[in-house]
């Protein structure tokens, strides 16, 4: 078979070429370092931030800390953190939510949601939705995977009632590239040049990948990606302006408390030291993603982005247009991974989402995707969505063991 002949040497001649592409992530990773060491010493960060609280957790030192801490680092006049976030959708339907009231309406400008959140949007057995709150979607779809303005604002021009303007930065499942964060601050200044609306970004998978966030009026993300650092066990944050982020919280807790309550029950710790290493832990992450770019691009697959492309989030996408070999990867992935390696990773019907879904997750906090993971629905053209790494060694073995898989098909790419 083509290229698969010896995983090891093009592993070796992939990470010869990735020399000058792994600085750049290094580099990256060193300015928000020292983003977030000048933040904690600012906000004098301590060790009683440490300590955990219980019942209403008035007074959590820690805990609003962390909330100043990601606001400064993000570039936001407020944050909130919570480890109560279940996960990114959760995150971001607190913002939709909070900001979003009967009439108003939902601008999507990077095209149709993904499937956990078109179910917060649309609803499912017609209950829970934005619709169920008389609330009005729209969307405009990207062109050619760039933001379409003249779309954009021929339906502001209609439509008086957009309250809110969203964009995701990631993929999702979709088959295009993560926006960046010079054109998400285009889009920004673009929506309160024409317009008084919110704009919102899902920013999930995109944290420091650039030297800094996108502007907007609220973002949210998940702590077990990327700002997590591997170390939170679960959470979610939304950053913003002030009067954005204190609708949300009424959202998150209820009106009049907001963001005032919040027992952190031992979890200040791993959020704190997780907010700590996550630039470093991106560059892992980012470093593991180019290195399977490389190496399944000389095998002949199609890979987004390419391996020395700038990265605006975690994820590369390999397209493999047959369902046995995005499984034969996902065993790879999970094969090659610290927990459940013996464990086979098969479809299986995932809430939220339309497909059948592969998923290969052997990591310390269960779907965590800061971590070596692969997932992907089992529908045409059967891409595997690859995201995660703890650490570059860890990866790169994750990475050969899926390579090994794919070749014991007798496929490539070509």
């Amino acid at each position: 078979m083509k290229h698969t002949e010896n995983i090891e040497k093009i592993v070796a001649e992939a990470e010869s070429a990735l020399r000058p592409v792994f600085e750049r992530f290094d580099k990256i990773s060193e300015s928000r370092t020292a983003d977030i060491i000048d933040a904690f010493r600012r906000n004098k960060m301590s060790e009683s931030c440490l300590y955990p609280s219980s019942g209403y957790g008035y007074g959590d030192k820690g805990r609003e800390t962390l909330d100043r801490v990601y606001a400064e680092v993000f570039g936001t006049e407020s944050a909130i953190v919570r480890h109560s976030i279940a996960n990114g959708t959760h995150a971001i339907a607190i913002g939709l939510f909070g900001l979003l009231r009967t009439g108003d309406t939902m601008l999507s400008v990077t095209g149709a949601p993904y499937d956990t959140l078109s179910r917060v949007i649309r609803g499912h057995d017609g209950e829970g939705s934005l619709y169920d709150y008389g609330i009005n979607y729209d969307e405009v779809a990207l062109k050619d995977g760039k933001i379409d303005f003249s779309a954009i604002a021929e339906k502001i021009s209609v439509n008086a009632e957009i309250k809110v303007i969203y964009a995701q930065r990631s993929r999702g499942y979709g088959d295009r590239r993560a926006l960046t964060v010079a054109e998400l601050d285009e889009l920004a200044d673009f929506v309160h040049k024409h317009t008084s609306a919110y704009f919102v970004v899902d920013n999930c998978y995109g944290e420091f990948t650039d030297y800094s966030e996108p502007r907007a009026d609220l973002m949210m993300g998940s702590l077990i990606k990327n700002p997590g650092g591997g170390l939170a066990m679960s959470g979610g944050y939304l950053a913003g302006s002030a009067r954005a982020v204190e609708l949300a919280s009424y959202r998150l807790t209820t009106p009049g408390i907001g963001g005032e309550v919040g027992a952190t029950l031992g979890q200040n710790r791993n959020m704190i030291q997780g907010f700590f290493m996550a630039p470093h832990t991106v560059a892992q992450a980012k470093k593991t993603a180019a290195l399977a770019a490389c190496v399944f691009g000389r095998m002949g697959f199609d890979v987004s982005p390419g391996w020395d492309e700038d990265r605006s989030d975690i994820i590369e996408t390999i397209r493999f247009g047959s369902p046995d070999a995005l499984c034969a990867f996902c065993r790879g992935i999970q094969h090659g991974s610290p927990i459940d390696s013996y464990v086979t990773p098969e479809p299986w019907d995932m809430p939220g989402y339309e497909d059948p879904v592969i998923m290969a997750a052997g990591t310390f906090v269960s779907g965590a995707s800061i971590e070596l993971s692969a997932d992907g629905p089992l529908r045409p053209p059967y891409i595997a969505y690859m995201q995660g790494g703890l650490t570059y060694e860890s990866g790169k073995l994750g990475v050969i063991a899926a390579a090994r898989e794919i070749a014991a098909l007798g496929m490539n790419g070509d």
